[in-house]
């Protein structure tokens, strides 16, 4: 897609090169799905590819052949008596299946890996708390390249190599004492030897002051790839998402608005980032900061409003604080609120190169999962997931979650899915 000459920063050149991208891709959805009605199968599902302009526009239409995700094991307590048993976790922020089919746990809370079958018994446990080699401040991520597992600590400041079996094998140095885990500042795995981690750059201005920049960096089971990539902000004419209030002496409190939609984005590999506008289904594959799109990933879904009810009820925390502080100051100064609710959630990247999609429908969550060429394969259920936490996956469809029960007890649940056709 040629560009045309910015003025403005570079970041948000890219959003407006994205945008573009996306709107293009809504329009030729919409044409698809009129002209595809008589040539779908019976089933009602037709994928369509076009190239324009060098950007392949890949829509998906009607519903994919059936598929399901098959329980093959869940790793938790099982009675309030297990106490101190290796499946009774202090706190789950990380998970991820190795090439030997055994399932890696970060307990965070307990500063340790705790490794489990495919048939849920315990193998074995590695680290400790401490700063040294082998010891943990804070596990944040863990994830796989190649034969090595990766464990980020995100207070010490470094990347550890181990091997499948807990041996300490060496690390890299990066930037320590940054705060949080588990949702956004993490190991990003993009293929069987490829994967990102979180880190920040110099600083750069936002509407709320300098902040720092937010960074992908490339790493394998060698060292780093030499992939840096920068994350993409959304789109600068999008609807707030968040309110920043200010009150009494400089305190700050923020609040989420809503029903409203944000920006979602996902390394992939060989340095691209998949993104979108989450009011929109409708996923652009971009290089260079977002200026090149290579692909654009379409499924027209129907909008659903958002109700009077739900709306106050979403907005009963920030009316009572308002109430309460009416001299505040807050940026916006209020929700608006959205003609439609969100479609979708988070994306992620498969190291097989599948694309997982949460999709957010009033009836439940769902999983739709793309190949690498952008065609649906499989529409599921999504069960329930601890807030925070990424799910993970391998090359052979096995999807890993977290899940908080009645007791705010963590389990691993481990699934398969299963398509026909």
């Amino acid at each position: 897609m040629r560009r045309i000459p910015n003025p403005l920063s570079p970041a948000r050149t890219a959003s407006l090169t994205i945008t573009a991208a996306l709107t293009l891709g809504a329009t030729l959805a919409l044409a698809t799905a009129c002209t595809e009605d008589a040539a779908a199968p019976p089933s009602g599902f037709a994928t369509t590819f076009d190239t324009i302009g060098g950007v392949v526009y890949v829509t998906n239409t009607g519903t994919p052949p059936p598929a399901r995700l098959v329980p093959v094991v869940s790793i938790g307590p099982k009675t309030l008596t297990d106490t101190g048993a290796p499946d009774e976790f202090g706190g789950v922020n990380s998970v991820a299946i190795g090439p030997n089919r055994e399932v890696y746990v970060a307990d965070a809370r307990n500063f340790e890996v705790r490794v489990f079958g495919l048939d849920g018994a315990h193998r074995r446990t590695f680290g400790r708390r401490g700063e040294g080699p082998g010891e943990f401040e804070a596990l944040s991520s863990l994830a796989w390249a190649g034969d090595r597992l990766l464990t980020y600590d995100i207070m010490v400041g470094r990347v550890g190599e181990w091997s499948a079996e807990g041996e300490w094998l060496g690390q890299h140095r990066t930037r320590g004492s940054m705060t949080g885990g588990g949702g956004a500042i993490r190991l990003y795995s993009v293929g069987p030897d490829e994967l990102y981690r979180y880190a920040t750059g110099a600083a750069v201005e936002d509407r709320f002051g300098p902040v720092l920049q937010n960074l992908y960096v490339g790493l394998n089971s060698r060292g780093a790839t030499g992939d840096t990539l920068v994350q993409l902000e959304g789109p600068s004419d999008a609807p707030a998402s968040f309110m920043l209030c200010q009150y009494g002496e400089g305190y700050l409190r923020g609040f989420t608005i809503p029903f409203a939609s944000g920006f979602t984005q996902h390394p992939g590999p060989g340095g691209v980032i998949y993104s979108a506008y989450q009011g929109d289904y409708s996923i652009a594959v971009t290089r260079n900061g977002g200026a090149d799109t290579v692909r654009v990933i379409r499924r027209p879904l129907p909008a659903e409003p958002v109700g009077e009810d739900e709306w106050e009820e979403g907005n009963r925390d920030f009316n009572e604080w308002r109430a309460e502080n009416r001299s505040a100051q807050c940026d916006p100064s209020g929700p608006s609120r959205p003609a439609t609710k969100p479609i979708l959630g988070s994306i992620h990247i498969a190291p097989d190169g599948k694309l997982w999609v949460t999709v957010m429908r009033a009836a439940g969550r769902l999983w739709e999962v793309f190949d690498t060429d952008g065609q649906l394969l499989a529409s599921v259920p999504q069960h329930p997931l601890k807030g925070g936490v990424a799910p993970a996956f391998d090359a052979s469809d096995h999807l890993l979650t977290i899940r908080q029960d009645s007791l705010d007890l963590d389990h691993v649940d481990v699934w398969r899915l299963e398509r026909e056709g």
